[in-house]
């Protein structure tokens, strides 16, 4: 999308290049002569002021009511273009509940907290806003709310999301850019409000951190308005951007909406009552009644999962047939960590994909945008059971950001699956077999309660 310089809008804003009546704005359109003429002017566009005694004051002539109104509409044309709220400029202050959606009193009063703190600040831009809380909170709303209601003064706002601008960023490097790549970014450090949405959504690659450490590092020191929108809590954001953004000579912060506690990553939740027991005490790697090869295959497995647990460094998949041990390994890497104090999240793919569907139920009272930032970014993920669940497009897609984010973030991972790489798709697969990253290791041991080797089950269209 290309972007208008603000400064462009503004120099063709046609009060500046009319003088004594004479319009020298762009042509009217061809059907101009089929609109109703004004009954003021008559359409000359301008008019003689009265005299005290409430004659025509024929000496002078100023430009009439219809012009105002013409200038004034594409001014506010012009800064719609370069407000790039697109379809958000439906979000006023009229269209809010004023306690928000929660039914929790609390959340209604936080809500009506920030909603007066968004109509003080649309009045007099000054500092930075901060708005923190779960999707679907309103803290968009919010925000689109202020940048509309200044351009309905006439003043400037621009809105961007987080990821949308470090992509804008990246394509300007390109040879093709409608706008390079120092001009755009100079453009959003200095606009007058800057509107910053899905702070904390973006990948957290060096490149990405550098960028936006530059964009609130001037917009900070220069004291320039600022409405920053994130779903993540303050603490969880790196050290300096917490500083900055609960600075209480400049920002002011309100958490909106009833949050989602992030993931445990501490300690099994009540549903992984099973995968408690499953520690490397309690793994029977060798067990005598298989053949030499499996045996020596398993503990080399075992050998595998306790150096990761030791020192969990890339990735660690395990592939195999179901009942085989690789999710007790996985279990037990988990198991280690928290033994020692040591953060871990194990995480069923198929439960994790079902949940984050349910969430977007117009009925859900929960996000899953805090679940889902948990899974992508603790310290050490098991996935367990991938693969069953990848015939559905919503879901590949969400395990992709899942396994990309990490793959890039080069966090440490563990995946248990019943497929084969080939029966994987591509993209995810590719990343799990990169040895300079990962180690896969197959388990050739059978199903541990039957004895009896099964062939991993073929995907299925779901």
């Amino acid at each position: 999308m290309a972007l208008e310089h603000i400064g462009d809008i503004l120099r063709n804003h046609p009060m500046a290049s009319s003088h004594h009546g004479q319009d020298r704005s762009s042509p009217e359109p061809e059907d101009a002569a089929q609109e109703l003429v004004c009954p003021l002017c008559h359409g000359a566009r301008f008019v003689h002021p009265l005299l005290p005694s409430g004659k025509p004051d024929y000496s002078r002539i100023v430009p009439c009511r219809c012009t105002r109104e013409d200038q004034q509409g594409k001014r506010q044309s012009r800064l719609q273009r370069y407000s790039n709220l697109g379809s958000l400029t439906r979000l006023t202050f009229e269209s809010l509940l004023p306690r928000g959606r929660s039914e929790d009193d609390s959340a209604q009063q936080r809500f009506s907290r920030a909603l007066a703190a968004a109509r003080a600040f649309a009045e007099n831009p000054r500092g930075w806003l901060v708005l923190t809380g779960p999707s679907g909170s309103g803290k968009t709303h919010l925000a689109a709310a202020i940048a509309n209601h200044l351009i309905a003064q006439g003043k400037p706002a621009f809105y961007i999301s987080t990821p949308d601008l470090l992509d804008h960023l990246r394509s300007s490097f390109g040879p093709n850019s409608e706008m390079p790549y120092d001009e755009f970014f100079e453009q959003v450090r200095n606009t007058p409000l800057l509107v910053l949405d899905d702070f904390g959504a973006h990948s957290s690659t060096p490149w990405a951190s550098e960028k936006l450490e530059q964009l609130l590092t001037h917009r900070f020191s220069n004291q320039l308005p600022t409405v920053i929108i994130t779903m993540v809590a303050l603490d969880e954001l790196e050290e300096r951007t917490h500083r900055r953004l609960a600075d209480p000579d400049l920002c002011q912060v309100h958490i909106i909406g009833t949050t989602r506690p992030a993931l445990s990553t501490s300690g099994w939740g009540a549903e992984f009552e099973l995968q408690k027991h499953m520690t490397f005490e309690t793994f029977d790697h060798r067990r005598a009644n298989l053949p030499l090869e499996q045996r020596q295959n398993l503990e080399t497995a075992y050998r595998l999962a306790q150096d990761f647990a030791c020192s969990p460094d890339g990735w660690l998949v395990f592939q195999g047939a179901h009942g085989c041990g690789k999710t007790h390994l996985a279990a037990a890497i988990v198991n280690h960590r928290y033994r020692h104090g040591k953060p871990a999240l194990f995480v069923v793919v198929p439960d994790l994909l079902d949940h984050l569907r349910s969430t977007f139920s117009p009925e859900s009272k929960i996000s899953y945008d805090r679940l889902f930032e948990s899974v992508r970014s603790t310290p050490l993920l098991v996935l367990d059971d991938l693969g069953t669940q990848t015939a559905s497009p919503w879901a590949r897609e969400k395990l992709y950001q899942i396994i990309n984010h990490r793959y890039n973030a080069r966090l440490a991972t563990v995946i248990t699956t019943n497929y084969t790489t080939d029966e994987i798709d591509s993209p995810i697969a590719s990343r799990m077999v990169d040895q300079k990253l990962s180690v896969a290791f197959t388990i050739l041991a059978p199903n541990y309660y039957s004895g009896e080797k099964r062939m991993p089950p073929r995907r299925r269209d779901r």
